[in-house]
């Protein structure tokens, strides 16, 4: 079993925006940059591997915390295609039928050119299932993306995506999922920081 450990990034620019980022390269703003220098590390998360997104704004998370990394690509954040860099707002006044229906398929929401959070758990899961080869228990630890913990969540949880989840996440926190067999579960949520 591996014990997984998510922290989501600090604030953006784009998250006061509300912006949907995406794999677009936006870095940390001023605020972003005083919230994770304010975390401090529970000991258990202190001795373990750590792995990050690419893009920046992980990158640099990581780096406030203190933490040495490995980078890897299964962990950027969900592509959201064409919807990139704009608000829900904006795309319900544009196409509202269009982005209703996106909206009502849950886990399968997927914009045109974008990934849905089923692949993108896919995704996650099949870069885990690597580390998993000779079946020791081990821990490691995540910076990444609200995308990225929302579809391991939905995973662990059985959530479709639609309505409202069993458990509310708080992203100024450490989230513990546990895989096993290509099964997630819920270890901890909200461990705080």
């Amino acid at each position: 079993m591996i014990h997984v450990y998510f922290i989501r990034h600090g604030q953006t620019q784009w998250n006061v925006e509300k912006r949907l980022q995406g794999r677009t390269d936006i870095p940390l703003n001023e605020i972003g940059r005083l919230q994770i220098a304010a975390y401090q590390l529970p000991d258990l998360l202190q001795s373990i591997t750590w792995f990050s997104s690419p893009l920046l704004r992980a990158q640099q998370t990581a780096e406030l915390l203190g933490v040495d990394v490995h980078t890897e690509a299964a962990l950027i954040e969900m592509s959201w295609g064409d919807w990139e860099g704009k608000t829900l707002t904006q795309l319900r006044q544009k196409d509202p039928i269009y982005v209703a229906e996106q909206e009502s398929l849950g886990l399968d929401l997927r914009p045109v050119t974008g990934e849905s959070p089923r692949l993108v758990a896919e995704r996650v899961s099949d870069w885990i299932d690597t580390l998993d080869v000779a079946n020791v228990e081990r821990r490691i630890g995540c910076v990444s993306h609200k995308g990225i913990i929302r579809a391991i969540y939905a995973s662990a949880a059985n959530w479709n995506m639609l309505g409202k989840p069993p458990h509310k996440l708080d992203f100024h926190c450490a989230q513990h999922f546990c895989f096993d067999r290509g099964c997630w579960s819920i270890g901890e949520l909200n461990i705080p920081l």
